[in-house]
This record gives C-alpha cells, sequence and structure tokens, in this order.
C-alpha cells in the first residue's frame, strides 16, 4: 500500500511551523488502514514496539510492508528505499 500526506492536510500546521513533518501519529493511522485492507476491522490493538527511523514530509510518496498474521504483525513504511518507520502491531 502507498500514501501521500498532501500539503494541506489538516495535521501539518505547527508540526513543525516552517518545516512541516508527517506527525507519526499519521503514519501509523496508514499502517493500521493497511492490515484492516487486508484483514478487516481489527478491534483494540497495542503497538509493543514502534521507532520512527527518518522524517516523512509533505508530498512524499510512503509506501507499508506488512508481515504476519493475526495477532501480530510487523510493518516497514519505506520512502523510496529509506526506512521511515518499523514496528509491531498487537490485537489487545
Amino acid at each position: 500500500m502507498e500514501f501521500v500526506v498532501e500539503h494541506g492536510h489538516p495535521c501539518l500546521p505547527g508540526h513543525f511551523p516552517g518545516r512541516p513533518l508527517v506527525p507519526g501519529v499519521v503514519v501509523l493511522d496508514h499502517v493500521l488502514a493497511a492490515i484492516e485492507a487486508v484483514h478487516g476491522p481489527l478491534g483494540p490493538l497495542r503497538l509493543p514496539q514502534v521507532k520512527f527511523a527518518n522524517p516523512l514530509l509533505p508530498g512524499e510518496a510512503a509506501s507499508i510492508e506488512i508481515e504476519g498474521a493475526a495477532p501480530r504483525w510487523r510493518f516497514r513504511v519505506l520512502r523510496g528505499v529509506t526506512l521511515v518507520a518499523s514496528g509491531e502491531v498487537a490485537l489487545a
């Protein structure tokens, strides 16, 4: 799954003035949407491990790689070949 957070997205003002970055929570929202697109609604979740390695800027394309199956998935978010974020999502 690929996504782009456009420059006009409401999450960007104030995050950060003069150099906007896509907030980590928005990146994670796309990860959860990618998992639910394949596995359906998940219900309560935990994020036992999440690491943000590099920033994602508005207008940049990112791809999501998902491995695993319920009750635990591993994910990677990439901007080209650059790692943006990685971690695990688990059913609560």
